[in-house]
């Protein structure tokens, strides 16, 4: 069924949302097997207008999720291998002598698209991994003396490798703090695995699949996430909780204001996508170690994640 047929007027009710969030998710776990709480992640980060990073050993998945995700939505999909040698201009586009005109003519890079994929980000060189900061920020590309925009709707999918691995480079904290979220796939359980052993490639799979929503019905899932209500009362709790990162001393840094807001529009997209048209605690508790966890630099052996999950307990719920 092709839901992108349905008509766009009217504001887009909740029970609408959820049977297309469904729907999507359904697709998802087709391919990409036994990962349902990774798939409603990656989808809450899209509809909160979110850019994605993915980290995890190679060969978990990664490039299958992304190239799900983006089919399955019906948008525009460029995949951009990074490697050490690659330069920005191979990213955003350059300028081109054109002998028939006499003059240069400007040619866009695979950047300008709905879905970039940048797979493995941290092979390239820190200079290329910046060149994506004002495309993921303000959604537009400076090269060659002009501004050029992007796509309406346009989305970076970024995946890593772990940084124990050869030939990789940390991102910076400035291009770490433009993702939205970050999530690992893991280990397919036994019966996953066992299920991709006998069955035939995820791939072949995908490509099986029509896409279930366009540009536009994003575009209004968006929205409608957007208009979700969040109270005085659920504003203070995300506000509580920044602040015990900054001030419990665990953190060498605590989150900044962006990183609030990211938090509330990942809470308002998981709440969108349960059919609902309020944001409760349980929707920022269960997004926070995707959306703040890549932020933040333990001061002791701990991981983020651990720490986050004792700054749920700690802070009391509104």
């Amino acid at each position: 069924m092709d839901l992108s047929d349905r008509p766009q007027q009217e504001a887009m009710s909740p029970a609408t949302a959820r049977e297309r969030c469904d729907a999507v998710l359904a697709a998802l776990g087709e391919v990409v097997l036994d990962k349902a709480h990774q798939n409603r992640l990656v989808l809450a980060c899209i509809l909160a207008r979110g850019h994605l990073l993915i980290e995890d050993l190679p060969g978990m998945g990664k490039t299958v999720l992304a190239h799900a995700l983006a089919t399955t939505l019906g948008l525009a999909f460029n995949r951009v291998q990074f490697t050490s040698d690659l330069l920005p201009g191979d990213l955003l586009g350059c300028a081109v002598f054109e002998r028939d005109s006499g003059s240069f003519r400007f040619h866009e890079g695979p950047v300008f698209t709905q879905v970039l994929l940048a797979d493995e980000i941290n092979r390239a060189s820190p200079k290329t991994q910046s060149a994506l900061l004002e495309a993921m920020e303000e959604r537009q590309v400076s090269a060659e003396g002009s501004t050029r925009p992007l796509p309406a709707v346009f989305f970076v999918i970024a995946t890593q490798n772990p940084l124990d691995q050869h030939g990789v480079h940390p991102l910076p904290e400035a291009q770490l703090d433009r993702f939205l979220m970050r999530v690992s796939l893991g280990y397919p359980s036994p019966t996953a695995e066992l299920a991709l052993l006998a069955g035939e490639d995820r791939r072949s799979v995908l490509a099986r699949r029509p896409p279930l929503l366009g540009a536009t019905d994003l575009a209004a899932l968006q929205r409608a996430a957007t208009s979700l209500t969040a109270t005085p009362a659920l504003l203070a709790y995300i506000h509580a909780l920044l602040a015990e990162t900054r001030q419990s001393g665990q953190f060498r840094h605590g989150l900044s204001p962006r990183a609030g807001q990211a938090l509330l529009a990942a809470a308002r997209a998981w709440a969108l996508i349960d059919g609902r048209d309020h944001v409760v605690p349980s929707d920022v508790q269960t997004v926070l170690p995707a959306v703040a966890a890549h932020r933040l630099q333990p001061t002791r052996g701990e991981t983020s994640e651990r720490l986050l999950a004792r700054l749920i307990e700690t802070v009391a719920l509104p």
